[in-house]
């Protein structure tokens, strides 16, 4: 009883605001009205994405040739600079992600085993020494076709420059007979070592060609240059290095693609939205007006609580929203209305008449969304407020008949006396 009571209540305040509101609004919707202001924008087509996108694993292998120098001095001083290399398997490990569709990163890692000739007193021709290294780099990635062709995530071919900087460690190295090279390694504390750290730069380019999605190919060429210590031969010449050639494939987590915005776009739809306040505050003014207008010819102008006066008029409606049949909380009112209206006149009866928008779906789909409106209306009135069903009456009629000629006012629902 006491939800019931609220709702007359908010009926009779209602009826006492109405003609005070609609003599007020015509003053305030003119004075009101949004201006449309044009904005200055540059036309650019802005690109993100969400942190979750973007990451990619990387697994690969190829092979690696040092570039470092040779010597032992002494009696084979003609063999100084011997310069001879073997090329080894190198196996490559990635991850890193597109923070942009131009720039990237990774942290790249690359190892295996280094052959190279370095000549020893016993064989001064042919002293290979072997060697095993890690090196782990983090690598700044440039995608120079996005940068110069525009953003396309789906280009099959994409060149991809990189640089970076990171450690390396070789160790284990040793010549054909299973020892320290001595005569050619750094003596450290009165001993040769057999493993050295070192900081590396390295420098190169990838060339990834796209599979799918979520996986591409890729093949680099990248050097790294290290100090003059790395393979634990210091013998003049400054800078070492490292070359390598890899491929293998890289694993999209998340997908790769990016979303694109306009931010003149959403200045143009700003100003649409500007007009379309204007038109809906006019459209209010009318209907304040038409809402005065019709509160003139109420018999009880009076707000005095009297039972008759809340009465539900017989032309009660509840409108619906687009493609809906859910009474909305705005609608439930009318609906509570019209069923205190046949509490009030128990031998009365009510035809619920359903409609739907012709601008928006079939005749024959919106003959079916009309039913479904008219019968969410009886019952309610049925299951919610108890009235008998005998007493109602549905019918339907689709977008073939239009009460109104606002087209969206159509989306109703209207009571009608048997």
């Amino acid at each position: 009883m006491k939800v019931k009571n609220l709702y007359s209540l908010l009926v009779l305040g209602a009826s006492v605001a109405i003609p005070q509101v609609a003599n007020a609004q015509e003053t305030v919707y003119e004075s009101e009205a949004v201006s449309v202001t044009e904005f200055a924008c540059d036309n650019t087509n802005h690109t993100f994405a969400n942190w979750r996108n973007n990451w990619f694993i990387q697994v690969g292998a190829g092979v690696d040739q040092p570039l470092v120098e040779r010597g032992l001095g002494g009696q084979h001083a003609p063999y100084h600079n011997v310069n001879r290399h073997n090329m080894t398997v190198a196996y490559n490990l990635g991850f890193g992600r597109w923070m942009s569709p131009y720039l990237g990163f990774r942290l790249n890692g690359i190892g295996g085993s280094l052959h190279s000739n370095v000549p020893t007193d016993a064989d001064p021709h042919n002293g290979w020494t072997t060697a095993k290294h890690i090196n782990v780099n983090f690598e700044l990635m440039w995608d120079m076709c996005n940068s110069i062709g525009g953003v396309n995530p789906n280009r099959p071919v994409s060149v991809i420059p990189f640089v970076g900087f990171g450690g390396d460690y070789m160790y284990d190295q040793q010549n054909g007979e299973g020892k320290i090279p001595s005569a050619t390694n750094i003596y450290m504390n009165g001993a040769p070592r057999n493993s050295s750290w070192t900081l590396p730069v390295t420098a190169g380019i990838q060339f990834r060609f796209r599979l799918g999605r979520y996986v591409d190919f890729f093949a680099e060429a990248r050097a790294a240059f290290y100090g003059d210590n790395w393979n634990n031969v210091a013998n003049g010449r400054p800078i070492e290095a490292n070359v390598a050639a890899i491929g293998g494939f890289n694993f999209n987590i998340g997908g790769r693609g990016w979303g694109n915005f306009n931010q003149c776009e959403y200045v143009r739809q700003i100003a649409n939205l500007n007009n379309e306040v204007n038109d809906l505050r006019a459209q209010m003014l009318n209907a304040a007006q038409t809402i005065a207008a019709l509160e003139a010819q109420l018999p009880c102008p009076e707000p005095t609580v009297q039972k008759d006066c809340v009465n539900a008029p017989l032309m009660t409606t509840v409108r619906f929203l687009i493609n809906s049949a859910e009474i909305m909380p705005t609608e439930e009112v009318n609906v509570y209305n019209m069923a205190e209206w046949l509490k009030a006149n128990p031998k009365e009866k009510v035809v619920i008449v359903g409609y739907a928008d012709k601008d928006t779906g079939t005749a024959e789909y919106n003959l079916g969304l009309s039913q479904r409106r008219a019968e969410a209306v009886a019952n309610a009135l049925v299951n919610k407020y108890g009235i008998n069903a005998s007493r109602l009456t549905v019918k339907y009629d689709g977008s073939a008949v239009q009460p109104y000629s606002e087209n969206d006012w159509n989306r109703i629902v209207i009571f009608t006396q048997k």
